[in-house]
């Protein structure tokens, strides 16, 4: 078995096998997909298999670059399968912030251009446009009620836009918006359309060419139960041939030694360097486990258990929508950050938000009914 053979691949995985293969989940109660999603065996396995044959092998058996090589192709092909696109339409990268960053730098917007971004954002959606705004760029911000956003309000803020902005679903109140609707306005206005996928791929289904944006960043660390390091960024074919990358190296190129150089077509524009390949062979484990298990019997169970949390809350304090549309669960209480606190010390992890001020749950559907009413119980007297 190679170190991107899964071991289950042909085989129905169920919630509870994928759970025991956890092993930070074998003690207490942990509810922080939304921030990072514990690994499973598999996926570790993986990326520390390929790791020993890279460095003790290759050098003298084959050749570290064409493993390595060998290896992000192998992954942009597993990625391009998992989300509806191409191979050439996907670039492997560290994370949802360096793909947004990328693609900001890439559109070579200044003084007189337009941003439009949500108040929903999470800081890797704002950062890299107050730096711009820094440089002359106006950055509209679409202010929005309960994680909904008013579609008028979105409508007036992107005409004569560039660039729109938006999370598909929000880490603020585990909210879906309506992306294909979104693209469609923004494309009709002129604008590029950059979407942060990050809260999707693991827990709901994720299919880019119906969304229609030009380019869809997000990472396998968190609902995928992947690594750190092993983000991607999808970018249409047609849209990357616009795109002016601002960090060049060998792998951008086609040609690394001519003068003038021609980027890749594509996505591999923004791929630079010498990458570490392991957490993107994990990531491209992590896909093949969640794929084993199945994203719609995954979307399934995360619905019923946060429905179950949601239940169990006064309807005055859920902040999230009654009818989960995601495993995130927003919960109004007093002091997030002390609550927060008192959860860990009783073996429960969970997190709080800046705004709304908040305690918010992530429930995957390897979290079980019992943890579900710990948790509920364990809140009960804050309410």
């Amino acid at each position: 078995m190679t170190a991107l053979d899964h071991p289950q691949s042909t085989d129905q995985l169920t919630p509870a096998e994928l759970r025991a293969d956890i092993p930070a989940l074998q003690d207490g109660v942990y509810m922080n997909y939304g921030a990072h999603g514990p690994s499973p065996r598999y996926v570790v396995s993986a990326a520390q298999e390929f790791l020993a044959a890279h460095e003790f092998e290759s050098p003298v058996g084959s050749d570290p670059y064409g493993m390595a090589f060998d290896a992000y192709d192998d992954v942009r092909a597993r990625v391009a399968s998992f989300v509806g696109a191409s191979g050439e339409e996907i670039a492997l990268t560290e994370s949802t912030t360096a793909g947004i960053n990328a693609v900001a730098d890439g559109l070579g917007l200044g003084a007189g251009d337009v941003v439009v971004r949500t108040d929903l954002e999470h800081p890797a959606g704002v950062l890299p446009w107050q730096r711009l705004e820094r440089e002359g760029v106006e950055v509209r911000v679409v202010e929005t009620t309960d994680g909904r956003l008013d579609r008028e309000a979105y409508k007036t803020a992107v005409a004569g836009a560039d660039v729109v902005c938006f999370s598909a679903l929000t880490w603020t109140h585990g909210t879906r918006l309506p992306v294909a609707e979104l693209v469609d306005i923004a494309h009709d206005a002129g604008a590029f359309a950059l979407v942060d996928a990050v809260q999707v791929p693991g827990q709901l289904s994720v299919d880019v060419s119906a969304w229609g944006a030009d380019a869809v960043a997000a990472a396998g660390h968190k609902w995928l139960l992947g690594l750190w390091g092993g983000g991607f960024l999808y970018v249409d074919s047609d849209a990357a041939e616009q795109l002016q990358p601002r960090t060049v190296g060998y792998r951008s190129v086609e040609t690394p030694t001519a003068d003038p150089f021609a980027f890749k077509s594509g996505a591999r524009r923004f791929e630079v360097g010498s990458a570490n390949p392991a957490p993107h062979v994990a990531l491209g484990e992590a896909i093949e486990t969640v794929s084993a298990v199945g994203i719609e019997r995954i979307e399934s169970r995360i619905h019923r258990l946060a429905g179950r949390l949601g239940d169990q809350v006064p309807s005055e304090r859920l902040l999230s929508p009654a009818t989960p549309e995601s495993g995130l669960v927003t919960i109004d209480v007093a002091a997030p950050a002390e609550i927060v606190e008192r959860l860990a010390s009783e073996g429960i992890v969970v997190r709080s938000l800046p705004d709304p001020s908040a305690v918010r749950a992530s429930i995957h559907a390897v979290n079980t009914e019992q943890e579900v009413d710990q948790l509920a119980d364990a809140l009960a007297e804050e309410f």
